[in-house]
């Protein structure tokens, strides 16, 4: 048995147990994920995130190779230990826990590069937590059915890539989207390559206030289940719902989920457009605990 030291965090109910490695010295299995994740056996969490110099890590070349100065890089693992491309809500909680730790200082107006397996995401502080910039998006092509516990019918969806793969599917009502069953598994027809998370969504009342979009959701990640916020989820809805609700529709969006309210922003870039995630981000505890 190894003694490790832990500091659990997250940002809108979506937790995290964050473990500092920056020599990179530590090799997880996917099992010891699991276990530390467990809600009952374990500290219990949505997700963990490594923290590692990217240096140490043959995962990030290509993030240094993009951009030199991300010295850190977030290994991040779902909750059954299985490695994901990205978490908006994960990004910010490594910066926090980053600045907290003192590895690293974050001047007032400049951005921290942080290394994923999407790409180097740049975070800013923002009013009430911190900002992320998500970078390009995509729409994916195909017109895939969702089919949920709670649903009469499959319905359409949205494949949206943000780094991570998603489909939003938009319901008609309050009344649908609370009595989704996601304790059970959604069924994405066809099945996407490497899964995805799926999103289900409902207009607030109005859709834009004072310029701002505003929507509901609830989410099922892939590894993980249904969890209270998801911050790649998000963005990739704001950019759903934007998307159908047409011409002159905002860039700006308030997206309620079940752990709290986060903003979205869609802006132009050198490269094409971008989507940024602002939200709030947490450190609960820290401790140590016994790895098998």
């Amino acid at each position: 048995m190894t003694q490790i030291a832990f500091t659990k965090g997250h940002g809108t109910g979506n937790d995290f147990v964050i473990i500092a490695d920056p020599e990179g010295e530590l090799d997880l299995t996917d099992e010891q994920v699991a276990a530390l994740c467990d809600r009952h056996f374990g500290i219990g969490a949505d997700g963990l995130l490594r923290v590692v110099r990217s240096a140490r890590l043959a995962e990030a070349a290509a993030a240094l190779a993009e951009q030199p100065d991300a010295e850190w890089f977030m290994d991040y693992r779902n909750a059954d230990g299985s490695k994901a491309e990205m978490c908006g809500n994960g990004v910010r909680v490594f910066a926090h826990y980053l600045l907290e730790s003192g590895f690293a200082e974050l001047a007032a107006g400049a951005t921290l590069p942080v290394g994923t397996r999407a790409g180097v995401r740049e975070v800013r502080r923002a009013d009430g937590g911190y900002q992320v910039d998500i970078g390009r998006w995509r729409a994916e092509p195909g017109d895939p059915l969702v089919t949920a516990r709670g649903l009469s019918v499959a319905r359409p969806g949205l494949g949206i890539d943000v780094g991570n793969p998603h489909v939003v599917v938009a319901l008609a009502s309050d009344a649908e989207l609370d009595g989704l069953d996601l304790s059970v598994k959604p069924v994405i027809e066809p099945a996407p390559p490497r899964g995805a998370n799926v999103e289900f969504v409902v207009p607030r009342e109005p859709l834009v206030k004072d310029g701002v979009g505003r929507v509901r959701m609830r989410v099922y990640e892939r590894g993980v289940g249904e969890t209270l916020s998801c911050g790649t989820g998000i963005t990739a809805t704001a950019l759903a719902v934007r998307d159908w609700a047409g011409r002159g529709a905002p860039d700006t969006w308030e997206v309620e989920v079940p752990g709290g309210t986060l903003g979205v922003r869609m802006f132009p870039a050198e490269d094409g457009e971008h989507v940024a995630l602002s939200g709030a981000a947490a450190l609960v505890y820290s401790g140590t605990v016994e790895l098998a």
